[in-house]
């Protein structure tokens, strides 16, 4: 309300005199803080006199003062301006105001928790029909919805509801299941894949899907993203042939027994070639998809999804689903005792809470660890150092200074194998020791990682700083963390999802790390990824792995950190709960009672 703001703007005029004391002023005065005619200035004071925020007495004659009195305080006015900017859907101006330097830490906590009751499910009904809503809370700012160019968790999020793939992973990650292609197959060289797309499957804008638009698909995945995640999986597709409206030949330069699994990923999503080629460089703010839900627009923070009526594999309950971006600064987390939405990810839930809401521990978690640029040289080209610096590292204080309840000591990235006990903490005098016997005098070490790991990166260098050891911290944005800017790096500290995705993922990091590895570490790299690649039998590729982790590990290339085991909990009153990649709840399947 404009009005609103007018008031905000005089009171801020007079900062040290409380409400409910009168100071003299003019109309004079009171329109040149405000940049208005007289005439204005008068309506705008009948107007909050009206509303009970101040009041004015006037008082005529040549050298009378009228007198102004404030009754509404400055944090109430604001709050209320941000929750009416929140709805009208403009989120991203309400935060702004609740950051400004005249909101007090308790007004923020009072909006805060007021947001929080603006989340979960409703429903409108409006005669005979009844709409079911969603609003969901995603701690993160979306940057493209383009299957092509993400990079954070929440836009994987949004694109598995907007896009489909040739085929699905189970949860398990054990077996390819057919999605828009019904059947496949691959010749005896096992280098061309043959794939039989759905008939009577629909983009959301109203075409049916033909083969012609998997082949653009995986084109364009190509020329946008030839170093994206898993490049190296689609760099080997050289050629496509679409005989008919419902076959696809796709020829690799060499046998690939993951491409059939990349497939599975949303990277692989398939989008529509008209319509994609027309929107250019908006396809990432304007998506179409074949998906259960369809992008119905976006503003201010605010993104809108509708069920997708004609979706292949049936509508889903949920009519609409609003996704709001909060930025990480504004998401608190889930107090305990404070419990506001019917779904959430990866919170701690009190023992008094946890009889009223459903867990979920998904099979996924997340892996943190350190490589190093050993093509950079000194100093962590030197084994030694690499080793006294995995001797410092204190992980039960790094566990111990990271909330929630599923973190624990990880050293390998097998989702079997039992967490490890946490190691004594060393002696300084120990640490130093080992230091000075590998030659280490102090030099500063650069640590390079995203921004959303910086707060790991800040404990390990207070860690390093205890040992005697320099770190300096560079933030690289996570677009261009696979690129060069990490070259100039000492160490770099990054995290894995070991999901049903888990054997792309550590192909995708070992040839990463090819790229800042020695020269012997390079040529084992290639030549176990290698016989990965060729490898049909998942239990004999389990064993090369292994054989990369040991090898990084006994010449201490690579430093585990630890694990986080994945949560999702959910209210009683929500039925069809199942995970995505992620650990994600699939808007699709879910619906209340």
């Amino acid at each position: 309300m404009k009005i609103r703001r007018h008031y905000l703007a005089l009171r801020r005029s007079f900062p040290k005199l409380p409400e409910g004391i009168p100071v003299e002023t003019t109309l004079e005065e009171l329109a040149e803080i405000l940049e208005c005619t007289h005439r204005n200035m008068v309506i705008l004071l009948k107007r909050m006199q009206q509303e009970k925020w101040l009041s004015w007495t006037p008082r005529r004659g040549r050298g009378n003062r009228s007198s102004l009195l404030f009754l509404a305080r400055p944090e109430d006015m604001l709050l209320q301006e941000a929750q009416e900017m929140v709805s009208k859907q403009d989120l991203r101006s309400a935060l702004e105001l609740m950051q400004a330097e005249e909101s007090s830490g308790s007004m923020r906590e009072l909006f805060h928790d007021w947001l929080s009751g603006q989340f979960g499910f409703h429903s409108e009904v409006s005669g005979q029909q009844r709409k079911d809503i969603l609003r969901f809370p995603l701690p993160q700012t979306i940057h493209t919805l383009d299957p092509a160019a993400i990079h954070y968790s929440g836009e994987s999020h949004l694109v598995n509801q907007l896009f489909d793939g040739l085929v699905r992973m189970d949860a398990k990650g054990e077996q390819v299941l057919p999605h828009l292609a019904h059947a496949w197959e691959v010749d005896d060289s096992r280098t061309v894949w043959t794939f039989y797309l759905r008939k009577g499957v629909f983009f959301h804008h109203g075409r049916k899907l033909v083969s012609s638009d998997v082949k653009y698909s995986l084109e364009r995945l190509q020329k946008l993203a030839p170093r994206g995640l898993y490049s190296w999986a689609y760099a080997s597709i050289v050629s496509m042939e679409t005989p008919d409206d419902t076959t696809i030949h796709i020829r690799l330069s060499e046998r690939n027994e993951a491409f059939l699994a990349f497939l599975t990923t949303n990277r692989a999503s398939i989008v529509p070639q008209d319509y994609c080629e027309a929107a250019g460089r908006k396809f990432g703010k304007t998506p179409i998809g074949t998906g259960p839900f369809r992008l119905n627009g976006h503003e201010q923070g605010i993104w809108i999804l509708e069920a997708f009526p004609a979706y292949f594999q049936g509508r889903g309950f949920l009519d609409r689903v609003e996704v709001w971006t909060l930025p990480e600064r504004e998401n608190r987390g889930i107090e305990e005792g404070q419990l506001p939405f019917q779904v959430m990810h990866n919170v701690r839930i009190s023992d008094l809470n946890a009889a009223e809401w459903q867990q979920v521990r998904q099979l996924g978690m997340t892996c943190k660890f350190i490589t190093f640029n050993e093509m950079k040289g000194e100093p962590t080209a030197n084994p030694d150092l690499r080793a006294a610096l995995n001797f410092a590292i204190d992980r039960a204080y790094l566990r111990d200074k990271l909330s929630g309840d599923v973190i624990e000591s990880g050293e390998s990235f097998s989702t079997r194998m039992e967490a490890p006990s946490i190691p004594k903490l060393a002696k300084l005098e120990e640490i130093e020791e080992k230091l000075q016997a590998a030659g280490y005098h102090g030099e500063r070490i650069k640590l390079a990682t995203i921004p959303q790991y910086e707060a790991d990166a800040e404990l390990i260098r207070q860690v390093c700083d205890r040992a005697g050891i320099s770190i300096d911290i560079v933030l690289i944005p996570a677009e261009e963390f696979k690129g060069e800017a990490r070259m100039s790096a000492d160490m770099l500290l990054f995290a894995i999802m070991l999901d049903e995705h888990r054997e792309l993922r550590l192909i995708d990091l070992y040839k990463s790390m090819q790229q800042h590895a020695s020269s012997d570490l390079q040529s084992m790299l290639d030549r176990v990824i290698g016989q990965i690649l060729a490898e049909p039998d998942a239990k004999e590729r389990e064993k090369r792995f292994a054989q990369i982790e040991n090898q990084l590990k006994e010449r201490h290339s690579l430093l585990f950190l630890y694990r986080k085991h994945l949560k999702t909990a959910y209210h009683p009153s929500i039925r069809g709960i199942s995970l995505e990649s992620l650990g994600w709840v699939r808007f699709r399947d879910i619906w209340f009672t």
